[in-house]
């Protein structure tokens, strides 16, 4: 048996990097029957069956694994976003940073366009909120050598609504890509996707990183627990344990230290309004109904 990591899924076909270079796989009938699906990412065993054609026999355990896009294994995800066409939505960033901290996943806030637009006021909300973040320019350069570093060394994916310019961003951390990239469109403030399946790809600073499709690919399924979503914004954790109620959630609750936080300015207004609407989401959520579906 040999071993490698799935670099890429296509059509049933199954690409993975082992130590002898690119081979093909099939995947084994038993997948099938015990419902696992390899995902790109994933550590697998194979069997060769000729040189750069194989079976695949196994797959490892998982640090972490997403629905939408199918990725596994990811250390930190880069969350591309700007300021200038098309702006983002505060609202989809901490819909993202919350699914990478429910999957043990580091997240990276790149703030790209930074020529066209400063994104001074996205910049202060992650700043302030305690995560990694970026301002950049992939038409100038600025930035790149900071988001290399942020990276070398790790698995990541990036994601972003479309146009934001993620395989620009690619390109110009391995200009040897030379990736597709879409125009904006001047009607829709929107970008026309240029990824259309997920694929990883290793730069020569050592990380290895996912081009996917934009944000509208992810869903919030993994965050249906309404109880647990105070842990997954950063902000909070400092005045979490501190409310008068031991099952505050942080809403409308009198003697809520985090409201108070909220009032003193200490939490920025745009990251409680995403906590309060995935609350919401999770509050209706209705696990027997998805059980059923999918029965």
């Amino acid at each position: 048996m040999a071993e490698g990591v799935i670099f890429k899924a296509l059509s049933g076909f199954y690409y993975v990097e082992a130590s002898g270079g690119m081979v093909e796989c099939r995947a084994r009938g038993r997948f099938r029957l015990d419902g696992t699906t390899p995902l790109v990412g994933d550590r697998v065993e194979f069997s060769q069956t000729e040189p750069g054609k194989g079976y695949l026999t196994s797959v490892s355990a998982r640090k972490n694994a997403f629905v939408r896009p199918p990725v596994a294994n990811i250390d930190n995800m880069v969350i591309v976003a700007s300021a200038a066409v098309p702006v983002t939505d505060p609202w989809l960033i901490d819909k993202m940073t919350a699914i990478a901290s429910m999957n043990r996943c580091n997240a990276i806030i790149c703030i790209n366009k930074c020529d066209l637009a400063p994104a001074d006021l996205l910049y202060g909300i992650y700043k302030s909120a305690g995560y990694k973040t970026i301002r950049m320019s992939a038409e100038t350069g600025k930035g790149v050598s900071e988001l290399r570093e942020a990276i070398k060394g790790s698995i990541n994916v990036l994601t972003g609504n479309s146009g934001v310019g993620k395989s620009s961003i690619l390109n110009i951390l391995e200009p040897g890509f030379r990736l597709p990239t879409g125009d904006v469109s001047s009607k829709l403030g929107r970008g026309r996707h240029t990824t259309r399946h997920v694929e990883l790809y290793r730069l020569s600073c050592g990380a290895v990183v996912a081009d996917t499709p934009g944000f509208s690919a992810f869903g919030t399924e993994q965050l249906s627990e309404k109880e647990a979503l105070q842990t997954l914004f950063p902000d909070f954790g400092s005045h979490i344990g501190g409310c008068r109620f031991p099952d505050c959630a942080h809403i409308k609750e009198p003697g809520c230290a985090v409201l108070e936080a909220l009032g003193r300015g200490e939490i920025q207004k745009s990251r409680h309004d995403s906590y309060v609407r995935l609350y919401g989401l999770a509050s209706g959520y209705k696990h027997w109904e998805h059980r059923q579906s999918k029965m």
